[in-house]
């Protein structure tokens, strides 16, 4: 992520933040609009630690927040094995 700045800004974020709220960017070379649609953001991150900065929480409530835990082998097992007693009996 980029680096934050004085007042806890990262500039390329911001940019992302200003199209989601608004739908696109003023050009100010010719003074229009202009308007992006049809786009679909899909992210990953990691938590913030070591040379990760976080992201803003007014950039983050743009997504949904998705955590799985990993699973340890013996339920890796007894959900797999529950799956295909449930296939071989229907």
């Amino acid at each position: 992520m980029p680096a934050k700045e004085k007042y806890g800004a990262q500039p390329p974020i911001e940019l992302l933040r200003q199209w989601m709220d608004n739908g696109g960017w003023y050009d100010l070379a010719d003074k229009t609009w202009k308007y992006l649609c049809d786009i679909i953001f899909i992210t990953a991150m990691l938590p913030p630690t070591g040379g990760r900065n976080g992201v803003t929480l007014r950039y983050m409530r743009y997504f949904n927040l998705l955590y799985v835990e990993p699973f340890e082998a013996e339920s890796l097992n007894r959900i797999f094995s529950n799956l295909l007693e449930w296939y071989y009996l229907n």
